[in-house]
């Protein structure tokens, strides 16, 4: 079960089955697939809504036209997927400032000031997502590819990131986003989907293969997985104390995912 407003850390070894778990709560499973089991959100079954619409799956593979800004990559998604309700959602966050006789911050009330007037819906959710990941040092900046010099590889993985959340969707399943980058890079991106998360109301699953110890304390959840099977769901002060009781005990100087990959490795070499 997940939960809004948290973010939730999906680890396990290759071939786990992180990708089809991601797969299926987005609603991207092959209808020839077999599979067992109910996904449901806020107890409605998948065939009750548009599951593409509510979630966004983003893969480890950045696909984008090197021709294009980053502004202009944001902008060009957030047509085709809707703004969704945001506009509606910064546009009543100004007028209930303004009854409350409320100074915003500067930065932010270009925003809102933006979101108050008819016709700005896109864009004010472009330059949000922009200021929110941090790309609005390069919003005019070509993404770029292997012909074309653009944006950097940390920056080309946030506008993968920006293109999915300018949209209406709540739910962000993110498939070892980490791929190519390094620690740094990495737990700046997952602090940013933190921020993201508690200000739309959201909720995110990100697998990450090996993550550093600082970004490992960023989330909220862990869910980890071994041979297609959830060996622990929960918050992560208590993931050490549960394998404990069960003989696994982590030593001392080891990083607590790398120790939890270790552990559910385990029985792929018993068996």
């Amino acid at each position: 079960m997940l939960f809004f407003y948290r973010i939730t850390l999906l680890l396990g070894p290759p071939s786990s089955g992180k990708t089809t778990l991601l797969l299926a709560l987005a609603g991207k499973l092959s209808k020839e697939l077999r599979w067992s089991g109910r996904v449901s959100y806020n107890g409605h079954d998948m065939h009750e809504f548009v599951p593409q619409r509510t979630s966004a799956y983003i893969s480890q593979n950045d696909l984008h036209i090197g021709e294009m800004t980053v502004r202009e990559t944001l902008a060009f998604s957030a047509r085709c997927r809707g703004v969704g309700s945001r506009y509606e959602m910064l546009a009543e966050l100004l007028r209930r400032e303004k009854d409350a006789n409320i100074k915003p911050d500067p930065d932010i009330d270009i925003y809102m000031k933006a979101a108050a007037t008819e016709g700005q819906q896109t864009s004010v959710v472009t330059e949000y997502v922009l200021k929110v990941l941090g790309l609005d040092i390069c919003a005019d900046t070509l993404v770029g590819d292997e012909m074309i010099i653009g944006i950097s590889g940390g920056q080309r993985k946030r506008v993968t990131t920006g293109e999915m959340i300018v949209g209406p969707s709540k739910v962000l399943l993110m498939d070892e986003i980490s791929t190519g980058l390094d620690s740094s890079t990495t737990f700046h991106i997952v602090n940013s989907l933190r921020q993201y998360i508690q200000i739309f109301e959201g909720t995110a699953v990100i697998s990450l293969l090996q993550p550093a110890p600082e970004t490992y304390n960023l989330f909220d959840d862990i869910i980890l997985l071994s041979d297609a099977k959830i060996v622990y769901q929960g918050p992560p002060e208590k993931v050490l104390e549960f394998f404990e009781s069960m003989g696994f005990e982590c030593p001392q100087r080891k990083g607590v995912a790398d120790f939890l990959l270790e552990v559910s490795m385990i029985s792929r070499f018993v068996s």
